[in-house]
């Protein structure tokens, strides 16, 4: 790609994350409190009797699940505004490159596979360190009382906690990093060939019936494949079209990726969670945040399980709550990539036709 190309590709990639990052957050945050080993002791309710538990086979949520909702958001844009620039100038180049280069036998969609794969490694690497920040930024309760007990950064909070844990703070930053990759590569190869296919498919159904009626009111012979309409797409139009492709497919695969997104997330959160335990009072005059009963056995159990594996904790967790277990959060997530994978794409896309026409 020309020197335009790429920076309209990182233009557009870091509008389309801010965007989305703002927007998408607190269901974020809600999935990983919803993942956790603390959620049935810090965030479920324990009525015994409940008409959610009789109907989900889960105890609804107390009211502490939906506070500090944007916690972690700061290490998040931080970080997500490079890698998003980073994951798109790699798609699209390597998309570039393998369509030139393979021979024309390989389906399409294994080339839009090896793209998205080999730009989903790349921006895995800058966006692990905050994702391990986010996560455990989002675990943290703190005190109500103190005039400064909302002032302080949880980013900040948590890379104070992962300072202080063994090993090493770096070492703590790229915790997960296997387990992100893991995670996204297999969602980044199931959606967008999906995607660039749905999406195919619309753009040829519309382009189609639009040149027809254009052709019959001009009185001309319908031309097929002639691309007149491409030229004439609006921005609105784009990003309809491109939004409701990228739901369709990002829904489909958040879904059927789901139990390697719960392992991320105990792995991640385990990386803040091995140091001693200390009593802490229940609130302090100077807003310090209060770690309650269940962050402090979230603690003490990451203790022994922070070395596992992937594969170790994936058995801990079919062990602790069965296929549930591995698929808990999965309706919040299949929303939330939806409405994330729409917006995302779709902000995207006409971000990158609105700077190529300036």
């Amino acid at each position: 790609m020309g020197d335009s190309s790429t920076h309209q590709v990182l233009i557009a990639g870091s509008i389309a994350a801010f965007t989305v990052d703002l927007l998408v957050y607190p269901l974020d945050t809600i999935k990983t409190r919803i993942q956790s080993r603390d959620y049935q002791d810090v965030y479920a309710s324990q009525k015994p009797n409940s008409a959610i538990k009789g109907t989900l086979g889960v105890q609804p949520p107390k009211p502490a699940l939906f506070r500090g909702l944007y916690q972690g958001i700061g290490s998040v844009i931080f970080a997500t505004l490079p890698a998003a620039g980073v994951f798109f100038y790699t798609y699209e180049s390597s998309k570039s490159f393998l369509s030139t280069t393979l021979p024309t036998s390989i389906p399409i969609p294994f080339t839009h596979s090896l793209a998205s794969a080999g730009a989903e490694l790349a921006s895995c690497l800058v966006l692990t360190p905050a994702e391990v920040i986010k996560q455990n930024a989002q675990m943290l309760r703190r005190s109500s009382s103190g005039p400064n007990s909302q002032s302080k950064s949880t980013s900040l909070e948590a890379l104070h906690m992962l300072r202080h844990a063994s090993g090493g703070v770096w070492r703590r930053l790229f915790w997960g990093y296997t387990a992100l990759a893991a995670r996204n590569l297999p969602f980044t190869a199931l959606q967008f060939p999906l995607f660039e296919g749905v999406r195919t498919r619309i753009w040829a159904i519309r382009d189609r019936d639009r040149d027809r009626d254009r052709d019959r009111k001009k009185g001309r012979v319908p031309i097929e494949n002639d691309n007149r309409s491409e030229q004439s797409r609006s921005l609105v139009e784009t990003g309809l079209v491109t939004g409701l492709s990228a739901a369709v497919s990002g829904s489909l695969a958040a879904f059927v990726t789901t139990p390697t997104d719960v392992v991320k997330t105990r792995m991640m959160l385990a990386a803040g969670g091995e140091r001693k335990k200390q009593k802490q009072p229940e609130s302090s005059s100077s807003g310090e945040k209060v770690l309650e009963k269940g962050q402090g056995r979230q603690q003490h159990k990451s203790k022994s399980k922070s070395g596992a594996s992937g594969f170790q904790v994936a058995q801990e967790i079919f062990r602790e709550r069965g296929i549930r277990g591995l698929f808990r959060g999965g309706a919040l997530r299949t929303t939330w990539a939806a409405f994330g994978s729409g917006l995302y794409l779709g902000s995207y896309e006409v971000a990158k036709v609105w700077l190529k026409k300036e």
